[in-house]
């Protein structure tokens, strides 16, 4: 049984060439343990523990060209009825749902801009164990260039409502499911090419951001956006050895 409500973001896992040094930056950024799954098959699928409680995961490319990239997993009761969804609404089936041993059952997909994002049934694993806390998974943000296009898409796959502030008319969007805000949206800074896609960014959470910013780049990571004041709280924007994107967030206390 997943520890979020189906909808939620419940997972976060880095596809990257090289597993090892992910095992080494990681754990050296956000004071994580790994558990390398035992199976040979698994490719040394490493998932990361804080305080003994499951955060997130690393294993090799599924395809040989992939490039590194963290992905975004929501939690669901029926990972197939997800599928259906998915292409009714218009979007792709990236790879069909399957059983990874007995942990649970996943699918990849993307929606109409592009951006990828999976599902996580659970069966032995129920995914993330702690989330909104320094080191852990604590936001998920769509930055798509058609946002209007999102609002019709997540709505029939997830239920989801999208609400903007008033104050922010077609800047940020709150994904809300029930009476939880469960991911953001917005729209690209800058230029951004037409033949782009869409793409899910996972934030972690952190209790200084500068310094984790800091020791990112001692690591061999990083910076692209230096830590700064947003709304939703203080946020720097990363690259790990490999080039994978993520972000660290502190909250507004």
């Amino acid at each position: 049984m997943s520890t979020v409500p189906a909808g939620t973001p419940c997972w976060t896992d880095l596809a990257t060439p090289d597993l090892t040094d992910a095992r080494r930056f990681y754990p050296e950024l956000f004071g994580w343990t790994g558990r390398i799954a035992p199976e040979p098959e698994a490719g040394g699928y490493t998932v990361f523990l804080l305080g003994g409680q499951a955060v997130a995961g690393a294993g090799p490319p599924a395809i040989p060209d992939q490039v590194p990239i963290w992905s975004v997993y929501f939690a669901t009761n029926d990972a197939d009825l997800v599928a259906g969804r998915v292409e009714r609404a218009g979007g792709q089936v990236v790879v069909p749902p399957f059983e990874v041993f007995d942990r649970g059952r996943m699918a990849v997909f993307s929606d109409p801009a592009g951006a990828a994002f999976s599902v996580w049934q659970p069966m032995a694993m129920p995914g993330g164990e702690i989330f909104g806390v320094p080191g852990a998974l604590t936001w998920t943000e769509l930055v798509t260039p058609d946002p209007e296009g999102a609002k019709v898409f997540y709505e029939l796959v997830f239920g989801w409502q999208p609400e903007d502030p008033p104050a922010d008319p077609g800047g940020h969007t709150g994904w809300r499911l029930g009476t939880q805000i469960v991911a953001g949206m917005s729209t690209p800074l800058g230029d951004f090419p037409a033949d782009t896609p869409a793409y899910w960014s996972v934030y972690f959470g952190a209790a200084d951001v500068d310094a984790t910013a800091a020791r990112a780049a001692a690591l061999g990571g990083e910076i692209l956006v230096p830590p700064h004041d947003v709304p939703a709280g203080r946020y720097t924007s990363l690259r790990d050895p490999q080039g994978a994107l993520f972000q660290t967030l502190t909250p507004p206390a």
